[in-house]
Order: structure tokens, then sequence, then C-alpha cells
């Protein structure tokens, strides 16, 4: 008859001397039936026993049989479970050969009531123990199951009932009954090699489904710390795998022995009894079995290495297949000692073990692919550091646990220099050899990632805000040592911001990406010798100020915020309105008035300056337009940035703006700095050559604090050159820069240049200027740069008007 058995530790034992029907779909409910032939002795029992018999007999079969499984553990209940049956059975008896009323012997109606009963009452008792451990069964499968068991118990009986009765009345009857019992016998025999078989692929697909759904969530699972970003073999999610093996083979004892990549150690993963050594000798034969198919070792049978294998494991038998994908050797499994001693391990359980090892291998061959991605994609592949979305993940476990944290930003200012000089391959030489003298400086378990180029990051978990600076100073002093690079030696100086998690702003949640956010705007904050700077808000705010800027510039200029002033210049001596420069001024809504200094930086760097150079010669060419048609030559100038100069087609746009307004190109000056065209004048002199082609002004601005090459000088195209106002304003005090200005104004004349003098704001600087023969004034002193409608109001209010020596009218400036 079908016999429960429940425990709550040990997974279940699913065969015995007859495969068993599942409980449910999976075979981890702790419960397990075992089809047996005992409802035939009950029933002749009953015929020929007193009860006390009867249970002493069922007891002791039942614990023997138990006993001689291993299952100890399991005896208690077992045994209470034997006696509710047998009480149970003999009490219905009794209650149906009542009802019968027939005289001192027991009617066979009864007797097979009885025998039925036992197996009901046992499979209560199971189905009791389910709920009791909260194990998950649906209503149709415990119908289901209580039916079949039902069936079984009484073909049984009826067997057992029918050939007591034949043999007792007809005792020469025996062979016949023998015959029926044999085949019943054969009949359970077939029906249980269906049931294993069943039983056999329910077992593999579990097991296919737990690994699929383990590679799921291990591909799914974000990576937290820098072992998980590496990948490997997590011994719990095997744990419920080899719980499963063992409970379908029935097995004391399996063992997994997994690793991903072949000079990984093996982790060990345990279902059953304790493994006596869990890292055998290196030379263990069972480790070293060629292929990828089932070996069947016994103790009895096994050559001395195999035998002292298996006495190492404490094991009389065992099954052993390799995992292995192409050449690698990724695991073994090894399955102990069936439960069913007297049988040992069949051909079932080979075919069986061999088909979950294959699905076995493939998902560790999957999982060594997984974790080659993550790693990949989560290192650098140059210095096999972090990179950002690796330092990201293995950032944010340190920052929720620490209370003190800070992020350092490295950049070394060497790498495109190396670059240019040496090629890509010696710049990466010099980026490896930074990273190694990060992490000796730093110590292997802080985390350090490359960002790009040659820039890093690194994480100081458990740092006082007051020890940043000086860890982030000690890191540059070791980082600023000279590199040998193709026998030479390189000096590279370091830059490093860095920012803490006391450095928040109020209501800020501290964040990684914020941290890097601000020890980036911190090192690009460094400045000359202050190579080391810690993060402050206002740097937060001076750089979002600037992103601000750059964002809204185009709609600022749609919405008119942006405008453009003049500042006249005049003739010396004769004091002629000559022209005016354009200069470029914004009122923005939330900053309020900004200046040139202040956004155009920000614009260039933004690649926005030609939208920029546009708007203002449009403006300007509008504006010259206008005093044309009043009878007016002044002249326009529009500041030129180095990458207008590199805008190889910027000739051909000044030229259709000129043919549209209809402006003389000798009206319109570009103005540049002598840095802006000295820092690339092999690709500035070809567009300024072709611009004074078109016969438009070229002025050098600020000349004098820029890179002073006369010889470049020479080369140019030019037809101006501005003294820049830092000396005009320092001529009155300074003899310095008295005699710098009387130098350039000789030197721009012995070159045939005009010479305008700008930052004129005393009478004296104008009556110096005039007497050393400078050309054109322009300044505070004459006029503030104004806005179109005041700067006609200015024109009208304080020059006169008088005919010039052609056709136009000359503006001069009152005294």
């Amino acid at each position: 008859m079908p016999c429960p058995s429940t425990h709550r530790d040990q997974p279940p034992n699913t065969t015995t001397r007859r495969p068993a029907q599942p409980l449910t779909g999976h075979a981890r409910s702790g419960i397990s039936w075992t089809i047996s032939f005992t409802e035939i002795p009950l029933v002749i029992g009953f015929f020929i026993a007193p009860f006390e018999v009867v249970l002493a007999a069922h007891l002791i079969a039942g614990i023997g049989t138990l006993l001689a499984r291993k299952v100890a553990g399991r005896v208690l209940y077992n045994a209470g479970a034997f006696l509710l049956e047998i009480t149970g059975a003999f009490a219905v008896a009794g209650l149906v050969k009542h009802a019968v009323g027939t005289g001192d012997g027991i009617p066979w109606v009864a007797a097979l009531a009885g025998t039925l009963t036992a197996p009901l009452v046992s499979t209560l008792l199971a189905l009791a123990a389910v709920r009791v451990l909260r194990r998950r069964m649906r209503v149709s499968t415990a119908v289901r199951l209580t039916g079949r068991i039902l069936v079984v118990g009484f073909v049984n009986a009826s067997v057992g009932l029918s050939g007591y009765l034949v043999i007792s009345t007809t005792p020469q009857a025996w062979p016949l009954v023998l015959a029926v019992f044999l085949g019943l016998t054969a009949l359970y025999w077939a029906y249980s090699d269906l049931l294993r078989e069943q039983r056999d692929m329910e077992a593999l697909s579990d097991v296919s489904l737990m690994v699929a759904r383990s590679g799921q969530q291990a591909a799914a699972r974000p990576a937290s710390r820098a072992d998980e970003l590496v990948g490997g073999v997590d011994v719990r999610e095997w744990a419920t795998i080899a719980e499963r093996i063992k409970d379908q083979l029935a097995a004391g004892r399996v063992v997994l022995r997994l690793r991903l990549e072949p000079k990984d150690t093996m982790r060990v993963v345990v279902a059953g009894d304790e493994l006596p050594v869990a890292d055998p000798a290196g030379d263990d034969p069972l480790l070293r079995l060629p292929g990828a198919h089932v070996r069947h070792f016994r103790i009895t049978e096994a050559n001395p290495d195999v035998r002292a294998a298996l006495l190492d494991r404490g094991a009389q038998e065992a099954l052993v297949v390799p995992l292995r994908s192409a050449n690698r050797l990724l695991g073994v499994v090894e399955a102990h000692d069936r439960l069913s001693r007297w049988r040992g391990f069949g051909k079932y359980d080979v075919q069986l073990l061999g088909t979950m090892a294959s699905h076995l291998a493939t998902s560790l061959d999957n999982r060594r692919l997984l974790a080659t991605l993550r790693h990949d994609a989560y290192h650098d592949p140059l210095t096999g550091h972090l990179n950002r979305p690796g330092f990201r993940q293995v950032a944010k476990e340190p920052l929720r646990d620490f209370a003190n944290a800070v992020v350092l930003r490295i950049d070394l200012d060497v790498f495109s220099t190396v670059s240019d000089a040496l090629g890509y391959a010696w710049a990466d030489r010099m980026v490896v050899a930074a990273g190694r003298r990060i992490r000796d400086a730093l110590g292997p378990d802080v985390p350090l990632a490359r960002l790009e180029g040659a820039s890093f990051a690194a994480l100081l978990v458990g740092c006082p805000p007051e020890d940043a600076h000086h860890a982030a100073e000690r890191l540059r002093e070791e980082l600023s040592a000279p590199y040998p690079v193709d026998r030479l030696s390189v000096e590279a100086n370091a830059m490093i911001g860095y920012a803490t998690t006391s450095a928040e702003e109020p209501g800020d949640v501290v964040d990684i990406e914020g941290l890097l956010q601000r020890a980036d705007v911190a090192v690009r904050a460094t400045k000359g010798g202050e190579e080391v700077r810690g993060y402050v808000p206002s740097m937060g705010q001076i750089f979002l100020r600037r992103f601000q800027m750059v964002t809204q510039f185009r709609q600022s200029l749609e919405d008119g915020q942006v405008s453009v002033h003049y500042q006249p210049k005049i003739t010396l001596p004769n004091r002629q309105v000559q022209g005016v420069e354009a200069l470029v001024r914004w009122v923005h809504p939330e900053f309020g008035r900004l200046g040139p200094d202040e956004f155009v930086p920000a614009i260039e760097a933004a690649g926005l300056i030609g939208v920029l150079t546009g708007f203002v010669l449009g403006e300007a060419l509008k504006r010259c337009r206008k005093w044309l048609d009043e009878g007016l030559r002044i002249s326009v100038a529009v500041n030129l940035s180095v990458r207008n100069l590199a805008d190889e087609d910027f000739p051909n746009k000044v030229a259709r703006e000129l043919e549209h307004y209809g402006i003389p190109p000798e009206l319109l000056t570009f103005e540049l700095t002598e840095s802006g065209v000295m820092s690339d004048p092999q690709k500035a002199l070809p567009i300024l050559r072709e611009l004074h082609s078109l016969g438009i002004t070229l002025a050098v601005d600020d000349f004098g604090t820029g890179y002073s090459s006369l010889a470049y000088l020479r080369q140019l195209p030019v037809d101006q050159v501005k003294i820049d106002k830092s000396f005009v304003l320092g001529m009155g005090t300074d003899l310095g820069d008295l005699a710098v200005v009387r130098s350039i104004v000789e030197l721009g004349h012995s070159l045939g240049l005009t010479v305008v003098a700008e930052g004129v704001e005393e009478d004296v600087a104008r009556d110096q200027l005039e007497a050393m023969g400078c050309d054109v004034a322009q300044g505070y002193l004459i006029s503030r740069p104004l806005p179109e409608d005041r700067l006609e109001a200015w024109l009208q209010a304080r020059t006169a008007r008088s005919p010039g020596r052609h056709s136009e009218t000359v503006l001069t400036l009152l005294t």
C-alpha cells in the first residue's frame, strides 16, 4: 500500500523497491509515496491473526524498511502513521462486521473495507502534513492522488482476498493464485517503469527550468560589487538544483563542483550528507575523467585509485560525469550511494544524470559568456580597471553604507601631447602606468576607474572631509613624477578635483553621478599652481550658469535679448568720427546684463561662435547701410574668433552679406586677436588673405599682449593694429607703458599700418597719443558703447556735420 512519510528538513525519497507516484509537479514537497503490496498481507491478516500481531508485524516491516532506506529522521512520524493505519483498519472492519451481523468469523466485505481504510488514513495524514508544512498543492492534484491510491489498494486487497478465499476452500488451487500474483507483480513492475520515466522527464524539465530561471536572474540582476561585475559561481543558485538531482536519483549525496574559467578554483555545492573532504587532492581520479559521459563506480569493483577516492568521500558507489565546454572542464557532478542499497544506481539513473549534466554544462558555458560580457561591459580594456558604468555600479553600495566618502577625479595633462608626438600606443602605455601608480597609492580595495583618455576616478570610503585634500595632494605627487616613455622622461602634471558627501547641498541625495559631476567641476576649476581643488557649491552654480547661457543663447537671439552696441572711434588730430566698433550685449531674463567676457567664451567653446558672429555682422552691416542712405561713410568693426578663421567658407559668407546690404568692403573691419591668429597661422593666413582680397580692412586687436611675433605680423595681411587698453590706461603714471605705446605706434607706422588706441579715458592720454602720431582713438573719453538709438542721439548732440572731400558728410567731434 502507499506509505506516506514526511520530514521538514530532508528532501523526500521518491523511490524504494517500487517507483512512487509523485505528489505534485515537483518533488520538493517533503512528502513521498512508494507502491508496495502491504494490502495483501493486511487483508489476509484479518482472517488469520489478531489485531496485536498484525499491528506488530506492520510496524516492524514498515520501520525496518525506512531504516534500510536510511531515512531515520522520518521514523517517528511513520510509526505513528502505521499505528493509525492498522487501528483505523480494524476499527472500520469491526463496524462493517457489526453492520453485516455475521457470526464469529469476519466477512470478506469487512476485511476489504478495513484494508482500504489503511491507505486512506495514510493519505489523509500526508495531506494534513502538507498543509501543516505550508506546501502548495492544488485540490485537483490531491483528489487525483487519493483516487489513484485507493484504486491501487483495492486491486491489491482484491487479489489478496481472492487468493486467500480460493486457497482456504480449494488448497490445490495455489498455483493459480501464485500465477495471478506473479502477473500482478509484472504489471506493477511495468507500471513502475512508466512512472519512473514520467518522473525522470518531470525532473529533467524541473532542472532545465531551474537552470534557465537561474541564468535569467543572474543576467537581470544588477551587479553591485566588483566581484559581481566579474562574475562567478554563486553557490546559492546551484544548491536547489543539486537538491533536485539528489531527490530524483534517490542519492544519499549529490556534489556539484563548478567553475567558469579553467584557472578558477572549483566551487563545491553539496546536497545531502556532509562531504568528508570538500577539497580532494589535485590528482583525484574522479576529477580527471576524459569525455563528458557518465561513469558508474562501485567500491567493490573499482581500481585502487578510484576506491581511495570513494573512501575519501565516504561513498560506496558513485555516478560521476564531467561538465565540459569545448576543451574546458567547467565542473563535475557526483551522485553518491543510492538510498536503496540492495538495488543501487541503474541504467535509468545513468541516462537521467547524463542528460541533466548536458543542461548544466550548457548553462555553465552561458554563465561564462555572461561573465565575460559583464566584465567587458564594466571594465576598461586598456587598463583593466573599471569603466564609468562599472564605477557607478560598484560605488552604489559603499555610498549607502558609509557616512563619509570622497570621489577623486584625476586628469593627466600630457596625454594629447604624447599621442601627437609619439602616437597613441605610447600614450596608452603612459595611461597604463598612471593607472598602476594610482592603484599602488590607493590600495587594491579602492574602486578605481578609467573614465576616458587620461582621466581616472576613485572612491575613498570612510575618509573624513578634512583628510580628503591631503589624500589628493599625496596622490598628485605620486602621479606627477616623470614617466619613462620610449627612452624619454615625460614630465606629467596631474590635476585632481574631489567631492565629498559632506559637501552636498541641503536636500541633496548622495549619488555617485552627482559626486562624479562635482569632482569633474572641481578638476576643471584647477588653475596654475592650484592643481588640487575640492568642490564647493559656488562652482556648480558657475558651470550651471554657463550651461544655461549656452543652451538658451539661440532662443535669446530670437527673443531679442541679445543686441549690438556701438562705440565710436575718432581720428587724431582732426577728431572726425572714423567708424564704430560693434560690441555684443545680452540682457538675460534671469541673470540680468551679461558682459561679453562672461558669455562669449562659453558660446565659443560650445561651437556657437559662428551664429554669434553672423548675428553681429548682420546688425552692423544693417546699421552701416542706414548711414550710407543718410550720406555718412562710417565704417563698422566686428570682432572675429579663431574658430571663424577655421571656417573655409567664411569669406564667401561675408561676401554674400556685403552684397546683400550693398556695403563697400572698405567700410567693414574685422578685428582679431594676435594670440588667435598665432595659435594656428597656417590655417588662419589663407582665410585672412581671402578676406583682404575682398577689400575688407583687417585689424590686430589687443596688440602687445599675445605672442608678439614680428615675423608673423609682417606676413599677416592686416591694415591696422589696436594698442591694448591696459597700456593706454597706464600711460599717465607708468613710463614703461608709455614707452610700449610709443614703440607700437612707431612699429605700426614703419610697417605702413594704421594705429588705433583703445581705452582712452583722459584728455592727457589723448594728447599724448596725438603727439606720438597715433591715428585713431577709442574709449570712454569719447563715448561708452551705446545702443543704436542712443548712438544716433550722441551723433546728433556731440558731432558737427560738414561736407567732405567727396560727396559724403563728415562728422567732427565737438570739444
